[in-house]
Order: structure tokens, then sequence, then C-alpha cells
């Protein structure tokens, strides 16, 4: 057995469970974005005006959003579906060939005529992001993809072990699309689908009677009308999400803290962070909601769930760009951290 602050875990259990996560069925749902990377250096003060000059070397592209979230589960060995929307366009279409690269289905994924393809640019210089600029729309998206989404789920729902809702506030995620998913998993009576919600600012109100919702500190903070500024703050914080949304458990992230699990219970676990260096938080968020969920779709606990994606997430912050981790860099840390004392 292994430890952190008090929390013990069988390492090679988990080890075993990442194994499972090949044979774990989980949706998707929520915003798709298309991550953009120019990378470059830093060498002068533009005379134009007091901002960098970046020489651009290279310029990459990456499945962003829930997107990225399949794209962490797709590395640590699920064959996850994705349903969201894109436009009809050239990003859209570079996303759909992306997913069939990787060998997994994009029959969910809606095309909505005259809506943009979502496009976040971010420019890094020296392992610094010097600006991002993002190409988007944020509106509602039509009601008939959102009926396409829904009818999608329900002829899948009896080959699903997870829901994952990964909301990006790109206007996907609605009191309708939310409603739709409880019914249909409420529906399915052989086995109780789990529901996991990455949130959004401003959505709460739709994340009520979740499994599991992951915020950061700042969100959580916004939503309780607070700021998290200590251990009363995070407890206090915590209790209020529990309470309002009536979920079964909320998982407050808190960066270089490592991450706070409350759940219906009263139990509350501290996980402190495994990251040995943070160069990037960009998409961490999508790889804490990936692997709890896959975690839980394999058969782990719940505790046992959140310090597998606190290890997952000590990785990918120690890479520069919205990357994802591969399972067997999962397995090595697991078994890595035995013996030590968080």
């Amino acid at each position: 057995m292994a430890e952190i602050n008090g929390n013990y875990y069988d390492a090679e259990s988990l080890k075993r469970f990442v194994d499972r996560f090949a044979s774990a069925r989980v949706l998707v749902v929520g915003d798709i974005i298309m991550d953009q990377y120019i990378w470059g250096n830093v060498s002068r003060i533009s005379p134009e005006a007091p901002v960098p000059v970046v020489d651009v070397e290279q310029e990459t592209k990456m499945l962003g959003g829930a997107a990225n979230v399949i794209r962490n589960m797709a590395t640590l060995g699920a064959k996850p579906i994705l349903c969201g929307v894109v436009g009809d366009d050239a990003t859209g279409e570079e996303i759909v060939s992306a997913l069939s690269h990787m060998g997994l289905a994009s029959d969910g994924v809606v095309r909505e005529t005259g809506r943009p393809t979502s496009i976040k640019t971010r420019i890094v210089a020296q392992n610094q992001q010097v600006v991002r600029f993002d190409r988007e729309s944020r509106a509602d998206v039509r009601p008939q993809s959102i009926q396409k989404i829904i009818g999608y789920i329900g002829e899948h729902l009896d080959a699903i072990d997870a829901i994952v809702v990964s909301d990006y506030g790109k206007g996907l995620i609605s009191g309708h699309l939310m409603m739709g998913m409880k019914d249909l998993q409420q529906s399915r009576s052989d086995k109780k689908i789990v529901m996991t919600v990455d949130p959004k600012t401003g959505n709460f109100e739709y994340y009520q009677h979740v499994d599991v919702i992951t915020p950061n500190h700042y969100e959580a903070g916004i939503y309780c009308g607070f700021r998290i500024m200590n251990e009363s703050d995070l407890l206090r914080a915590g209790q209020k999400m529990l309470n309002d949304l009536r979920c079964r458990s909320v998982l407050i992230t808190r960066g270089k803290d490592g991450m706070t699990l409350f759940e219906q219970n009263g139990e509350i676990s501290h996980i402190p962070t495994v990251a040995k260096k943070v160069f990037d938080v960009t998409g961490a968020g999508d790889t804490v909601i990936g692997a709890i969920s896959l975690g839980l779709a394999a058969g782990l606990d719940l505790k046992s769930a959140a310090i597998l994606s606190n290890f997952a997430a000590g990785i990918v912050v120690g890479e520069v760009g919205t990357s994802a981790i591969r399972a067997e860099d999962l397995k090595k840390a697991v078994l890595q951290a035995r013996g030590v004392r968080h």
C-alpha cells in the first residue's frame, strides 16, 4: 500500500485498472476546439510598438476542449465516443480527420452550417505563452443540433458506462441538453451510467445530481461568491456545492496544492500534487476529467479514481502546450510513487 497525505491506495491495483481502460465505454459530450500553437523565439522588441517580435519556427495543431478529453482517453488506451458541434469548414474537417486517424468514431459530431469551428491560437516563445487569440462563436447551438446529439446518445445508450460533460462555454451545454442526457441516464435499468462534468462558470445550474463535478478553485470560488484563500474557505465551498448541486461528489482542483475530493457521505480527501515541475496547465482539466471518468467506468471507487487523475495531471503539467498522457507513463508514475510519503 502507498500513501498520499493519509489516503492509502494500492499501486498495483491502480496499475491493473489502467489496463482496464481499454474496455471502458465512455461518451464525451462537449465543446470541440482546435488548439493551434505558433512556436518561436523572442530576441527583440518591435520598433512599431512596445511588444516582443516572435521569430516563428514551427506551427502545430492539436485537438482541444472536449476533443482533447477524448484524446487523453485514447492515449490511455480507451476508445471513447465524441459528441459535439463543429462548423461546416476546413477546421471542422481537420478535427473529423484527426478522430479517424486515431481510430475513433466521428458520427457523433454534428456539423452546423454557418457556425465557425472554435480555434484557439497561442503564440509561445521560450516556453512561455506570449498571447492567445480566439476565433469562435459562443452563441447557443441550434436546437436541431441538440436533438441530433440526444438522439445519437440514445441510440448508443446500451454501450455506455459513463458520460463526460466537457463544458467550455461555447454554446453546446444547455439545460435542454443536460435534461435530455439525464433522462436517458435514468432510463437505463440494467446498470447505472456514471455522469461527470468539467464545468464552466455560469452554467452550474445545469449540473445537478451528477456523480462528479471537477471545478478548479477559481471556478468554485466564483460559483460560491467568495475567493478560496485558505482551507476554511475550501471546506465551505466544497460543502456549499455538494448541498446546492446535490451531486455525489465535488473534486476541486487547486493547482500546485493538488485537489480535494468532497463526497456526499461527508468524507473529505486532500490529495497533494505529485507534479515535479509545472510548465503549462493548459489542458490539465481535460486530463483530470478524462482519467477520473475512465477510472469510474472501469470500476474504481471515487477516491482511488481521484488519486489516479491526480497522477495523470501531474504528468501533463510538466509539458508545454496541450498534451495527452500515455497509459505506460501513468502506470510508471503510480508505481514510482510507492514508498514516497507525500
